[in-house]
């Protein structure tokens, strides 16, 4: 993906940030704390915040948060929902806050739409030493039969690269990370899953994948005849015809420390 074909995917879910807020899902709390360790202190930045998944798994586990998030849109809903949570306007490639003013930068979902090249000095910048940066990802576990026929019939717009266990790990294996920003080093690169669920209608299934960047920048026709297909297929099996159901998830975790 070319950087303005970056820009436009993510800069597309401000479209749909009140859908986005309702139907995507929360990050497992195993995975948020396993994300945290070793970071020196409560002090976490959620950097690319979104309407504030993860901002509200780190507040139920006691951290002290500022949420970061450039799409105005976004940014409404998660001071919606979240009033006591300092938010603010910005990017990780222009953060608004001081020089290793946190102990932690997460990600949720996000950490692939940052500039690396720009975003790794300036997430340097404002994590403290030994603080921990952190991106996590809601994956869907393909290894569930069901699971892995919605990833074939969806397609990658819908169901990416990122977005099963195993593609996962081969993509983020190679991400980059910072590995310098002035005189910051970066530790070596961890990853661990831990599993996670949401409860799911067909109908709020096609719902959530309608949120992805892929589906939200396709033409109104390609993106019915996308959607329409899903639904089809999730109308076929016996595991999602008929009312709720868990859709089996992974909370994947790529960790790195600030040396």
């Amino acid at each position: 993906m070319d950087q303005d074909e970056r820009l436009l995917h993510s800069s597309s879910f401000g479209t749909a940030a009140s859908a986005y807020a309702e139907h995507r899902p929360d990050y497992a709390h195993a995975a948020v704390n396993w994300a945290l360790q070793p970071a020196p202190g409560p002090r976490v930045l959620d950097l690319g915040a979104g309407t504030g998944k993860l901002t509200a798994a780190l507040v139920a586990l006691g951290a002290d948060v500022i949420a970061v998030e450039p799409d105005p849109a976004m940014l409404t809903e998660l001071r919606r929902s979240l009033p006591a949570v300092r938010a603010l306007s910005g990017s990780a490639e222009a953060i608004p806050l001081p020089d290793a003013s946190v102990d932690a930068v997460l990600a949720g979902n996000a950490m692939h739409w940052f500039d690396m090249d720009v975003a790794g000095p300036e997430i340097a910048r404002v994590l403290a030493p030994g603080g921990v940066l952190a991106g996590l990802w809601n994956v869907m576990d393909d290894h569930v039969g069901w699971v892995a026929g919605l990833a074939q019939v969806s397609g990658s717009a819908a169901i990416g690269p990122r977005d099963t266990p195993d593609s996962w790990r081969a993509e983020t294996a190679d991400m980059h990370l910072p590995r310098a920003g002035g005189a910051a080093r970066f530790g070596s690169p961890e990853q661990a899953g831990f599993p996670h669920g949401q409860r799911r209608t067909a109908d709020s299934l096609v719902a959530t994948l309608a949120t992805r960047a892929g589906i939200l920048v396709m033409p109104e026709g390609e993106r019915t005849a996308t959607l329409d297909r899903i639904r089809a297929f999730l109308a076929g099996r016996p595991e999602t015809a008929h009312g709720e159901f868990t859709l089996p998830l992974l909370t994947s975790v790529l960790r790195v420390r600030r040396l």
